[in-house]
């Protein structure tokens, strides 16, 4: 049969007599532990009654250590030490990375090319990111924060809207010159169409091409918004996507927007992480970072609501 270990004495008991043998005074005892007096005392007492053994003389204005205080105080102060140097030592540790996991377009498309500036201005926080599919449980610890499309209500999670969730057609001129001159939305459904079909599907519905039928159409599924848009640059296709992520591609003449019309997924990007965290000075650090660096896109211009439910 396995030994069981003896029994411990309460563990805040035991507490409340390692910091009076420290200070040998249960006023500073008290001080240090956010206690009365009368508290720290009642513990103390509570302990000798459990053990059997005094282990305070008390003296007027003062108390000592009896004999067989001072044997156990010695064993039980530099257990509390290495209890309270692991504490630190991971969390100072802990505090000193930030890991982050987040979609592979969103990543790559928005948060990479400003993390350097983040990184300049927290020197000492090294950040770790992930760019899985799929979605973590940030209530293991392996992550802290993450960055997701969702409807932003998450039990146990505190979320803060980031991003919207945008979708348009995207296409490389040359390819859309072969629609000739002025097409029309619903001449898109010649070319390939990239992207989420359930996307291209409230798009086109949206444009008024209700007579698109996209049913048993055989199409590249990349299922990576970037990939997509890789794609739809090759000219293999028109893509559906984000023309937040794809700004520069735009701007570039390399991509272009060939209708106006842009729809607004219910699931927008949002920043979450645990309310168990919430007082995590480098995630309360990240927040404040990244949400200045999203205020200037999280409020679009002209995006229609999308007409699914």
């Amino acid at each position: 049969m396995p030994i069981r270990p003896s029994p411990l004495p309460s563990l805040s008991a035991i507490r409340v007599f390692e910091a009076a043998a420290r200070h040998e005074s249960f006023t500073r005892a008290a001080e240090e532990l956010g206690m009365t007096q009368a508290a720290v005392s009642y513990q103390i007492k509570s302990l000798e009654e459990e053990l059997g053994l005094a282990l305070f003389q008390r003296l007027p204005r003062k108390v000592v250590l009896t004999a067989m205080g001072k044997r156990l105080a010695t064993p039980v102060t530099e257990a509390f030490a290495t209890l309270r140097s692991a504490f630190a030592e991971n969390v100072e540790r802990s505090e000193g990375e930030l890991s982050i996991t987040t979609l592979p377009t969103f990543a790559s498309k928005w948060l990479v090319h400003r993390l350097g500036t983040f990184q300049l201005q927290n020197p000492k926080l090294a950040v770790r990111l992930d760019t899985s599919i799929a979605l973590a449980d940030l209530t293991t610890g392996q992550f802290d924060v993450s960055i997701r499309a969702g409807a932003g209500s998450w039990p146990g999670i505190i979320s803060h809207f980031l991003l919207p969730n945008l979708y348009t057609p995207l296409v490389s001129p040359k390819l859309l010159k072969t629609l000739g001159p002025r097409p029309s939305p619903r001449d898109l459904a010649k070319l390939s169409l990239l992207g989420r079909t359930d996307w291209w599907i409230d798009w086109f519905a949206q444009a008024g091409a209700t007579d698109v039928d996209l049913s048993g159409r055989v199409e590249l599924a990349l299922y990576v918004e970037e990939f997509d848009v890789k794609a739809a640059i090759a000219g293999h296709g028109v893509a559906i996507a984000s023309p937040i992520f794809f700004a520069k591609e735009l701007e570039s003449g390399i991509l272009v927007n060939p209708f106006p019309l842009v729809i607004r997924d219910p699931l927008d990007y949002w920043l979450a992480y645990p309310e168990f965290r919430q007082r995590s000075e480098k995630i309360r650090t990240f927040v404040k970072w990244v949400l200045a660096e999203a205020k200037p896109e999280a409020s679009p211009k002209g995006a229609r609501r999308a007409s699914r439910t």
